[in-house]
């Protein structure tokens, strides 16, 4: 196939995220906390539906953009001028998302729009350009479905009450359905470029969690919104430990190993898909702790205590479902733990919102604890030689074991 034949975007020996791609991600920065601002402002079961639906786009908006810069190179002139131009628009998106839902929808739409427009633009002039018949065969298959869910978003600006909500799911199912009903075998990607960059955006909306635990702290601190504030701390870096320690590795060597004809099928299913929940996850919890800081002593309401152990939940559920989509292997720990997470989800609603925090807490630690103690032999080879085939991986039986 005539894509296979050209020059990568991303030389082999060189396969990096660009300082461009990196500033890029900064605008989503913005994106993750509108959501989290948007939650803690309207604590209720629609508040929390809305901000679920408008995160979903952010991040369908993000993966796209993950895709395409994997593609093309982006340090040319006109995909730079592109490139800012598509920040400027998620600029706007970004600040018109917490009135999504309100009176800036039809502003969010429109400028979601021509965000993911941008993006099909460059995605189509570049390959053609590159002669990249596979690329772009693949990204034409995909384009009336991505420009249909987008468009959907303009009409739901223009509509209101339940009739938004409605069109919103519909353009949202539209959208991350196409994919799966198209395919994306045609797709080439640079593994070790591609993984680097879900990577870092888990790191962006971890960050978010931070900017939680300083937005939700005040000036003058009691001893309880201290306490909240470690135990915030202590919580992140374990989300962040769980991901970065060995899972992303192995990731990066089972996509970077998979037949050709496995690799975008796979990368997407991973990555675009099972990265979702981890992100939701995060957001969840970082409004979670944000109401906590705001009154540690006394206990969350159900909205917030739902986000707050749910929303670890989900990011280890999302771990759970990206193992078994790489190596079909289940993470019996992590299941556990994520059983526990749910379970202390009524219990959150009983004790003080610095206790629920401290019970979060402690599930992360005993979990990473565990994993650390239980697989060290194992995990000290990994991350001493991460280029180590997946084959000697599951000779040290860190993938297969439970």
């Amino acid at each position: 196939m005539n894509g296979a034949q050209n020059t990568p975007a991303h030389p082999a020996e060189e396969e990096r995220a660009s300082p461009l791609e990196l500033f890029f991600d900064l605008v989503f920065v913005l994106s993750f906390t509108q959501v989290t601002a948007a939650m803690a402002a309207d604590p209720t079961w629609s508040g929390l539906g809305e901000g679920m639906l408008t995160l979903a786009a952010v991040w369908w908006a993000w993966a796209a953009y993950g895709w395409l810069t994997n593609a093309i190179n982006v340090d040319q002139s006109l995909n730079r001028l592109a490139m800012a131009a598509a920040m400027a628009a998620m600029l706007i998106v970004s600040l018109s998302l917490p009135e999504a839902f309100g009176d800036l929808g039809l502003l969010f739409g429109c400028s979601y729009f021509l965000v993911r427009a941008i993006h099909l633009l460059l995605y189509v002039s570049n390959s053609r350009i590159a002669g990249d018949d596979d690329n772009l065969g693949a990204i034409l298959k995909l384009a009336p479905g991505m420009l249909i869910g987008s468009a959907l978003l303009i009409l739901a600006g223009a509509l209101e009450g339940d009739a938004r909500v409605y069109v919103w799911i519909v353009a949202l199912a539209i959208d991350y359905a196409t994919p799966l009903v198209f395919g994306t075998e045609e797709f080439n990607i640079h593994p070790a470029h591609f993984a680097e960059r879900y990577g870092l955006i888990i790191i962006i909306a971890l960050g978010e969690s931070l900017v939680a635990i300083g937005a939700g702290a005040g000036f003058d601190l009691t001893a309880a919104e201290e306490a909240a504030a470690i135990f915030g701390i202590v919580s992140t870096f374990a989300l962040w430990w769980a991901y970065f320690d060995v899972v992303a590795i192995v990731a990066e060597r089972r996509l970077s190993e998979a037949p050709p004809e496995e690799q975008a099928p796979l990368a997407r299913d991973s990555y675009s898909y099972l990265h979702f929940p981890m992100i939701a996850g995060i957001v969840l919890f970082a409004f979670g702790v944000k109401k906590t800081l705001g009154a540690p002593d006394e206990a969350l309401k159900d909205v917030p205590a739902v986000a707050l152990c749910g929303g670890v939940a989900l990011y280890l559920a999302g771990h759970i479902a990206f193992r078994y989509r790489n190596v079909r292997t289940f993470n019996t720990q992590r299941g556990i733990a994520t059983l526990a997470c749910l379970a202390l989800i009524p219990v959150a609603i009983g004790v003080t919102a610095l206790a629920a925090l401290g019970a979060v807490t402690a599930v992360l630690v005993i979990l990473i604890a565990y994993e650390a103690i239980r697989f060290r032999e194992s995990r000290a080879h990994v991350r001493a030689d991460p280029s180590m085939s997946l084959a000697e991986m599951r000779g040290r039986e860190l993938i297969d074991s439970d």
